[in-house]
């Protein structure tokens, strides 16, 4: 097993977060529609106190144009109704002017006293069909524009989608010193490139442990030429039970209803479904055995149902507790789950698993803190 170079290499423990499902993604059987379940602020904040509550350290709060909720929004009304949890807030390029933005993120960070991280996501906008090299380029420089905004007192930036001369920063400096933590996934060459110069943690969807390896190899390699290290995060779902029987069996359970020309409407009105990470995805399932594993106790059927993350650890709490200790050797050290019903499911994963784990907030590379009051509501490291 390969194990890659990681900023948090020191800490044996791991951010263990879940999942808010502002864009109604969230079934007691996938694919058919739950008015219970559906994206509202009662539902989706009652996901994220849940999770507080269990004892996660992060959630993800995702975005889209098609159904759900917007995710600002949704960040900054978390921010009195929690006070442990970070917030991971999915944050689409371009969609907001960048300066703009860099007050947004700003303000939240501020409202939630440290507690803001940011997924950095490049994909198109509705009615727009932009070329990779281009999406990311534009994300470059909104991560480019944001790091100025945050770090220095005028911005002066001139980029081939931006440019900004002059402008003051006053007062957009976030609590955090820096800013907030930046996760990012994409697995074309211009996706490693920004990830390896500005991002610091690098997400990843599930496949075959050799195939994490390859990608994990591929943008430390990006790192290593800007002087950097990353640290390496893993985007699944989850079913864990007390024994394997039974969680394989809830898994069959929850496709027994799919219609599989439904679930391929719910994959395609996504904006990202095209690309090349969800192919891979879509690649898991073809290469996965008769009962949808790609390898042991990783089953590909939630990826019927949804775009993007396709995969589940399904097994029993020992089975789940080895596949995300081997993870971790590898240098994983951020963990984003999610399961079906999200509440029930993020139950049972803090009730059977959570306690046996080490759980951190991930700290900024090589110990960037908050400008007051650090973002510890445990510890560093410390065991819940």
């Amino acid at each position: 097993m390969t194990v890659v170079p990681v900023t948090s290499a020191d800490l044996k423990a791991a951010e263990i977060s879940w999942f808010s499902a502002l864009c109604s993604d969230d079934y007691q059987f996938l694919g058919v529609p739950d008015g219970t379940l559906r994206s509202s602020w009662e539902h989706c904040s009652h996901i994220v106190k849940t999770a507080e509550d269990l004892g996660f350290r992060n959630i993800l709060c995702p975005s889209s144009y098609q159904v759900g909720q917007d995710t600002l929004s949704f960040v900054a009304g978390c921010a009195p109704i929690t006070d442990r949890i970070n917030m991971l807030a999915a944050v689409r390029c371009g969609e907001m002017q960048p300066i703009m933005l860099a007050r947004t993120l700003a303000t939240l960070d501020h409202m939630l006293k440290g507690r803001l991280t940011i997924n950095i996501i490049s994909s198109d906008f509705p009615g727009e069909k932009a070329e990779s090299n281009f999406r990311y380029q534009r994300s470059r420089e909104v991560v480019e524009v944001l790091k100025q905004a945050w770090t220095q007192d005028e911005i002066n930036y001139a980029g081939e989608v931006y440019n900004f001369q002059n402008l003051t920063t006053d007062p957009v400096k976030p609590y955090q010193t820096g800013g907030p933590l930046l996760y990012f996934g994409g697995y074309s060459p211009p996706a490693l490139e920004l990830c390896g110069q500005h991002c610091d943690v690098y997400l990843m969807w599930p496949e075959k442990i050799e195939e994490l390896e390859g990608r994990m190899k591929a943008v430390n390699a990006v790192a290593e030429r800007y002087d950097r290290t990353l640290d390496y995060g893993l985007r699944v779902h989850m079913i864990v039970r007390d024994t394997e029987a039974e969680a394989r069996e809830y898994a069959d359970y929850i496709v027994s209803k799919l219609d599989d020309e439904y679930g391929q409407m719910i994959r395609a009105r996504a904006l990202d479904s095209g690309s090349l990470g969800v192919s891979h995805q879509a690649r898991n399932r073809e290469l996965a055995d008769k009962f949808g594993y790609v390898e042991p106790n990783l089953w590909t059927g939630v990826g019927r149902a949804r775009s993007g993350c396709g995969a589940a650890l399904v097994g029993s709490t020992d089975q789940v507790l080895s596949k995300i200790e081997d993870y971790k050797k590898m240098g994983i050290r951020a963990f984003i789950f999610s399961g079906y019903p999200h509440i029930e499911e993020a139950r049972h994963f803090g009730t059977k698993v959570l306690p046996q784990l080490e759980t951190c907030s991930l700290p900024h590379e090589y110990g960037r803190v908050p400008a007051t009051t650090p973002n510890t509501p445990l510890g560093q490291g410390e065991r819940r």
